[in-house]
């Protein structure tokens, strides 16, 4: 644990196998560029990163999807500055990009499974992910599937923990009956609530841990200091005037 300046980031343990992790996590994905908006250079990337572990911040979230893979060769850059005992390093697989029209396509099958956490470990350059997710539930493949080459991915070490995101709590239920999830990743913020009836109480039962993204309501308490061309701009959320008192 850190201590600088009063700043001090404690630690907790995430689902019930044991995983322990920083309680506040750094989500990647904007380091390498996002919807329209331009990658960060790659040394003030990099030094983000850096300073955000000297915090005490040793979760790290990344996907192959980002970039697409541009993220994840950078987060593999970061680590070789950083001890890699000391850092929770989590990244997701299922969501492909097909060129040149960009099109989204979901995929879970046991060979792309096993396809994607090899190539993600090389972009890495690491002997072994932390948390691996399925990004997006593949409706069309048994969970049951998916699930069965993740187990193998863990007895073979590649792995240690499983995670879903956006997954439904039937799917849930069905996939931790296969091989334990450590983590659900789900959107719970100010705006976003329905995780609290139905998630909450299934993960509390099941001790399967949350990790919430967008908490601050995906940049809206930021929206007065974006230019007008980002993104962000354009959702519903910031748009008009706040409202009421």
């Amino acid at each position: 644990m850190v201590e600088d300046e009063g700043v001090q980031i404690p630690r907790v343990q995430l689902g019930s196998q044991g995983f322990e992790v920083s309680k506040l996590g750094l989500g990647c994905r904007w380091l390498t560029g996002k919807f329209n908006e331009a990658p960060v250079a790659e040394e003030l990337a990099l030094s983000i990163i850096k300073h955000a572990f000297d915090k005490g911040i040793t979760f790290f979230d990344t996907a192959d999807i980002y970039g697409p893979h541009t993220n994840e060769i950078l987060i593999g850059k970061a680590l070789r500055q950083l001890p890699r005992d000391k850092v929770q390093l989590a990244t997701k697989f299922g969501v492909v990009r097909i060129e040149p029209d960009e099109r989204r396509i979901i995929n879970g099958t046991p060979e792309y499974v096993r396809s994607c956490c090899e190539a993600s470990l090389k972009r890495l350059d690491v002997e072994y992910i932390d948390l691996y997710y399925q990004h997006r539930v593949d409706i069309s493949i048994p969970i049951e599937d998916t699930m069965g080459e993740l187990k193998k991915l863990v007895e073979e070490g590649k792995i240690k923990y499983i995670g879903l995101s956006e997954a439904s709590p039937e799917t849930i239920r069905r996939a931790h009956a296969v091989h334990p999830i450590t983590a659900i990743q789900m959107e719970w913020s100010l705006w976003t609530r329905e995780i609290e009836e139905e998630f909450v109480p299934l993960c509390r039962e099941l001790g399967i841990g949350i990790v919430p993204y967008h908490p601050l309501g995906r940049g809206f308490l930021a929206r007065d200091g974006l230019p007008e061309d980002r993104f962000l701009r354009s959702t519903p959320r910031c748009q008009g005037e706040p409202q009421g008192k």
